[in-house]
């Protein structure tokens, strides 16, 4: 078992990977929490899997736990869902002495742990993540949030969880688009850091590569993801860097209707952005071309879609990340090198060439 540490200002936590972990879970929150009552939030593809061994692991080592379930998918990470589930919990008598756990993948970890922040003002938080997408991403860091419409995440709190989870061995029943999609992120990551995630990378070249290096991937992404959280914890400077490739991105996933994942309009928005600052002379060529070609060995897409460029446009403006009529975009002028560059909004379209 790998342990992490995550050391940030008056609520340090530890992420734990390995495989086989998911059965132990009950004898690790107890480590933890103190003995409480439980809500174990899933969504109807991860229930099925894992929320009964979950469930008897926890009441096994004394919790009173509480199974939920939502349908999976983007649609649920609602107020809608998010109120379905806090009248359950009322119901059940949940108070701020209780706990919420988010066994699930991205969406599961955002709901659950929006969930989690909101109840009764904030209730303690632990993330077991099941996909890549979490694992190696959104469990660790602290943003919680739903979507408004099509608008993602934005309306949102930061809650630190008391500890990750992390079993590789829940990737194994993954769709393969759904693996996929998270690799994505992982890519991102390997392009700001200058750890070794980037040499991992280099050596991934299908799917299955992916599954084989688990692991080691969560292991060398969250190193990097933390690193930068414990420096800004809430996104004021240093931790602007994770949405490389969000912008556009975010604005793809929203147009696309349901046909983009997060981690494929990520994929399509870091070439994208990538191609933009390669055409004003600040990334070079060969990294463009690096991040290229690393995505398509897995089969993530990387060209933009056929979509109204007014349309992205305006969702690039309304991103949540322009502050004081700017909007901050995040580039690289070599692999491990990130740089922020902040542009007017007033000059957004002519700086992405999205002028219809």
């Amino acid at each position: 078992m790998e342990i992490l540490d995550v050391n940030i200002i008056n609520h340090p936590y530890q992420v734990k990977i390995g495989e086989g972990l998911l059965k132990n879970t009950g004898e690790l929150v107890a480590a933890v929490w103190p003995t409480r009552k439980v809500a174990l939030v899933s969504d109807d593809n991860v229930a099925p899997l894992y929320q009964e061994q979950v469930a008897a692991s926890l009441s096994q080592s004394g919790f009173q736990v509480f199974t939920y379930q939502f349908k999976a998918g983007e649609e649920s990470k609602s107020l809608i869902v998010l109120g379905e589930l806090a009248t359950q919990m009322t119901a059940d008598g949940f108070n701020r002495d209780d706990g919420v756990i988010a066994l699930g993948g991205g969406v599961t970890g955002d709901l659950a742990g929006f969930l989690a922040a909101t109840y009764m003002r904030g209730l303690a938080l632990i993330q077991i993540p099941t996909s890549l997408l979490a694992q190696v991403d959104s469990s660790v860091g602290g943003k919680t949030a739903v979507d408004l419409g099509t608008t993602k995440n934005i309306l949102g709190s930061f809650l630190q969880p008391d500890l990750v989870i992390i079993d590789p061995n829940t990737l194994q029943t993954l769709e393969q688009r759904d693996l996929v999609e998270g690799y994505g992120e992982v890519v991102k990551v390997a392009g700001l850091t200058d750890h070794d995630l980037w040499q991992l990378v280099e050596t991934i070249n299908s799917p299955a590569d992916i599954l084989e290096h688990a692991e080691k991937i969560s292991e060398l992404a969250i190193k990097y993801k933390a690193e930068v959280v414990e420096a800004d914890e809430k996104e004021g400077g240093l931790r602007q860097l994770l949405n490389f490739g969000h912008t556009i991105g975010h604005a793809v996933e929203a147009l696309s209707d349901g046909g983009l994942r997060h981690g494929e309009a990520v994929a399509i928005g870091m070439v994208a952005i990538s191609e933009v600052f390669t055409n004003h002379g600040l990334t070079p060529q060969s990294v463009t071309d690096q991040l290229t070609d690393r995505l398509v060995a897995v089969g993530l897409p990387v060209a933009l879609p056929k979509l109204d460029t007014n349309k992205i446009l305006l969702k690039v403006k309304n991103d949540k990340k322009s502050h004081a009529g700017h909007l901050n975009l995040i580039y690289l002028k070599a692999i491990g090198s990130p740089e922020i560059k902040s542009v007017e909004l007033t000059e957004v379209a002519n700086f992405l060439n999205l002028v219809s």
